[in-house]
């Protein structure tokens, strides 16, 4: 079993609900879900070139929750390490219009929106299992 050798990697981008929804669905899927059995990596260390975030991803499973239909983070895993091990795109489950709105600070987020994140959290953790089951 690989327990904390998969790895996740959320949205870094701020500037719309569907990021805001991506890093708190992974977190939640951290602190609450799989506790201390996923590792996150940081998506602009990723893309600047760290070495360590790369070289995970090139040797262990890798999950994308991506906050729009742009795919950066699967799109950088695939271009600087290895195939992504899945993917979620917060836009396929919230709506495309819905995941670019402006984001909102954490506080301020409506029941609606916290029930996007468990959506995100819960489809994230569903590739989690089933990366596992395969091994």
């Amino acid at each position: 079993m690989l327990g904390n050798k998969i790895g996740v990697i959320s949205c870094s981008g701020e500037e719309c609900l569907g990021g805001t929804i991506s890093r708190l669905a992974v977190r939640k899927m951290m602190e609450e879900r799989r506790p201390g059995k996923v590792s996150t990596l940081c998506l602009p260390l990723f893309i600047a070139g760290d070495g360590g975030e790369r070289e995970f991803a090139e040797k262990y499973p890798t999950i994308a929750v991506d906050g729009c239909s742009k795919c950066c983070a699967k799109r950088a895993i695939e271009k600087y390490s290895n195939k992504v091990a899945g993917s979620v795109d917060v836009a396929e489950i919230i709506g495309a219009d819905k995941a670019l709105e402006k984001p909102l600070s954490t506080r301020h987020l409506t029941d609606l929106q916290m029930e996007f994140v468990k959506q995100t959290a819960d489809k994230t953790c569903q590739i989690f299992d089933e990366i596992i089951a395969k091994q």
